[in-house]
């Protein structure tokens, strides 16, 4: 699938997407203000009111990634339609807990040819580690602070899933509550989706965006993966995988 894509044109495009990270986590740790607090009173193309940190964050993406194909971001939308590839951002994930100083925000990134993801980056702006898998190669990971390729430690245990939006769908919390299930909403989906590996399961209902979901897919397309209009399940565990989905087809 991947064939005719240059070695350069894949590592400049890795390199740039790290660079836009960098770039705008520099920014929240140096040149943040209250003005970036702001709301714009712009409708962006996601449906919700643009902050001025979201327009800065799509801006600094723009500038590294526009050469590489077609922007589709949450703010803008489709910028142009001309180009091979198509790069969908979210450029600021979790909007509302950065407004809130709540510590759990980032961004997403999947690059598309011809409707299918070749790769996909999200990046936890607070601890500074953008996690990615690019052109069928392994899952790897990036600090931004230590500006290298870095190895995790996970643990193979879990004791939560992340159920987000979970605040619309009481019967399936109840359902959830009733199988002593524990989860919790974290209000960033995006990064919920991309933490797969950490929980039983992440379960995302409502609107099912592009800009949510494309990357992290892509990191974790080796789970167990169930997807509608309304919903996704990603999960590790078979038995929580087949358990939850009986509990969310009517939505």
């Amino acid at each position: 699938m991947n064939n005719n894509l240059t070695a350069l044109y894949k590592r400049s495009f890795i390199e740039a997407v790290i660079l836009a990270n960098k770039e705008l986590h520099t920014y929240l740790n140096t040149n943040l203000s209250l003005n970036d607090y702001e709301y714009t009173n712009i409708t962006g193309f996601g449906g919700d009111n643009s902050l001025k940190m979201d327009l800065i964050a799509e801006n600094i993406f723009i500038k590294y990634l526009e050469i590489f194909g077609n922007i589709y971001s949450e703010e803008c939308g489709l910028k142009t339609t001309n180009k091979e590839f198509t790069i969908v951002i979210d450029p600021l994930d979790g909007s509302n807990n950065f407004y809130s100083n709540l510590p759990y925000y980032g961004t997403s990134v999947a690059l598309q040819k011809d409707g299918t993801t070749i790769a996909g980056f999200v990046t936890n702006l607070v601890s500074s580690i953008i996690k990615y898998r690019a052109f069928d190669d392994e899952i790897k990971y990036f600090s931004l602070m230590k500006n290298e390729e870095i190895i995790p430690i996970h643990t193979e245990k879990t004791k939560i899933s992340v159920f987000e939006r979970a605040y619309e769908y009481p019967i399936i919390c109840q359902k959830l509550s009733k199988n002593n299930i524990k989860f919790r909403s974290l209000g960033a989906v995006a990064l919920s989706l991309s933490d797969a590996q950490n929980y039983d399961f992440v379960l995302y209902c409502g609107n099912i965006r592009e800009f949510d979901i494309a990357a992290s897919l892509y990191i974790f397309k080796d789970l167990y993966i169930y997807k509608t209009d309304k919903s996704l399940l990603l999960s590790k565990n078979k038995q929580k995988f087949d358990l939850v989905k009986e509990f969310i087809k009517e939505v």
